[in-house]
């Protein structure tokens, strides 16, 4: 018997979609975690049109209407964390543990922006004509797509839904079609919120259609996403096309840079963390070590020994620190990037191999290349995987100098135990985020969140940065 597939939900109703997709457990491919519907265009039309008509209303709405009803969806988070972080490792492959704390970290982002709603500020100005007064204030866009990707199933989410139903827009929310688990359940809270019908609306399916219909239609006032460069940019030539406002996070290259003063258990801490970790899938992931020359020896041999220790296994089994790959696509472009980056001349010293474990899934056991040149292929595109590469440098500048050679500009670490060369760093770094002997990969969620370059284009996410994005400003001038 088949499962009855989740539903999007569209003007505060839950609808059968066009057709039905299984959602696969990558820790276990004899698991099929449930069926989940498919919008087709008609069905995108349809919560598009929703969201245009509950936009008036719900632009107007009392702040404290928006952030009790905010407040409550983080509360539900955060009480069911459990329950949702084993869901979300189940489907997308990080351990329990990272599951678990990605759902606190959406609970949170929603509790964080129910008061940002209850903070808007505006500005009273004084006029350069006598007896004229100015007020600046903030206004919601409107309708506003959301198009987010699989690697954060809830956290990506919950920071573009949260300041979008903060400032008053509604939202069509588009999740990743490999996680759309954990993005039902979030729509599942959010459906007994209090929201009007229309004003929030969850519609899954393929970004050729669902997604495309969010580009074309000019009711649909901005455009937020969050995956791939050539998605990213497909969506930044519709959006202008139109007049729409858009912002792009699209994946990075990121250095972590390691001086001969570093500590070397920070080092190896902050590049096992950063680059292995939620296995390699993180935009924010430190793919590139790049090494000064004193140091390089022993953090070679402490991180190769650190990365052979790694234990790979099902997400939800206790001890294992490194899940499968996504799904079976995701494991082949991990591999042929291995391949390549062999054929290429640089040194596996540790893993790089998939793993039949007792669970059919997409196991790999982290790489580690030693000696690379920068100007490697596998150095220079986002792999998306448990890869890392060393890189030797000469000394600090060449360091920096080799951290900013790259198309992308989302995070960039250092580990030194020098203040002068941290202070440069941060200055220096052309990323959008600097760590400083801390990993790349993780970041708080009341701060903005994004990059330069290639990596980032528009207003920043998270924190009250989010606002820029969000509502858009309107100068009124006033002679009583």
């Amino acid at each position: 018997m088949t499962p009855t597939p989740h539903a999007n939900f569209i003007a505060g109703q839950w609808l059968t979609g066009a057709s039905s997709r299984a959602n696969i457990n990558p820790s276990d491919t004899r698991d099929e975690i449930g069926r989940y519907a498919q919008a087709d265009t008609a069905q995108t039309e349809l919560a598009i049109a929703a969201a245009h008509a509950a936009a008036p209303a719900w632009g107007l709405s009392t702040p404290q209407q928006r952030a009790d009803a905010l407040d409550r969806i983080g509360s539900e988070i955060l009480a069911r964390k459990d329950e949702l972080g084993e869901l979300l490792s189940r489907e997308e492959g990080k351990t329990r543990p990272e599951g678990v704390g990605e759902v606190a970290r959406a609970g949170a982002i929603f509790k964080f922006f129910a008061q940002e709603a209850l903070r808007q500020r505006g500005d009273k100005l004084a006029s350069v004509r006598p007896g004229v007064e100015i007020e600046v204030t903030r206004e919601p866009v409107g309708v506003v797509g959301l198009i987010t990707p699989w690697n954060f199933p809830v956290a990506i989410p919950a920071w573009k839904i949260a300041p979008a139903l903060a400032f008053g827009n509604t939202v069509v929310f588009k999740p990743a079609e490999l996680v759309p688990g954990s993005a039902w359940a979030l729509a599942e809270i959010i459906s007994r919120a209090g929201l009007p019908e229309g004003v929030f609306n969850l519609v899954m399916g393929p970004g050729s259609v669902v997604g495309q219909a969010l580009l074309n239609d000019a009711r649909v006032q901005a455009l937020s996403f969050t995956g791939s460069v050539g998605t990213g940019q497909r969506v930044a030539q519709a959006a202008v096309m139109r007049g729409a406002k858009f912002q792009l996070e699209m994946g990075g290259k990121n250095p972590q840079v390691v001086l001969d003063d570093a500590d070397l258990a920070t080092a190896v801490n902050c590049i096992v963390q950063g680059a292995f970790y939620s296995t390699g899938q993180r935009c924010t992931a430190s793919s590139r070590i790049i090494v000064t020359k004193g140091i390089y020896p022993r953090l070679l041999e402490a991180l190769a020994q650190a990365t052979r220790e790694l234990r790979v296994g099902h997400a939800l089994a206790a001890g294992t620190q490194i899940g499968p790959v996504v799904d079976e696509s995701q494991l082949a472009q991990d591999l042929r990037y291995i391949a390549i980056a062999r054929a290429e001349g640089a040194r596996l010293v540790a893993g790089g191999e998939a793993l039949g474990l007792e669970a059919p899934g997409h196991y790999l056991q982290p790489a580690l290349f030693a000696d690379c040149d920068n100007a490697m292929q596998h150095c220079r595109e986002e792999i998306f995987g448990p890869v890392a590469s060393l890189i030797p440098a000469e000394n600090y500048e060449h360091a920096l100098e080799l951290a900013n050679d790259t198309p992308f500009g989302l995070a960039s670490g250092i580990c030194t135990g020098s203040l002068k060369h941290a202070s440069h760093f941060k200055r220096h770094a052309q990323a959008g985020m600097v760590m400083v002997n801390l990993p790349t990969a993780g970041v708080d969620y009341h701060v903005p969140f994004g990059g330069r370059k290639g990596s980032s284009m528009g207003s920043r996410e998270q924190g009250s940065y989010a606002a820029e994005f969000y509502t858009s400003v309107k100068t009124s001038y006033l002679q009583p």
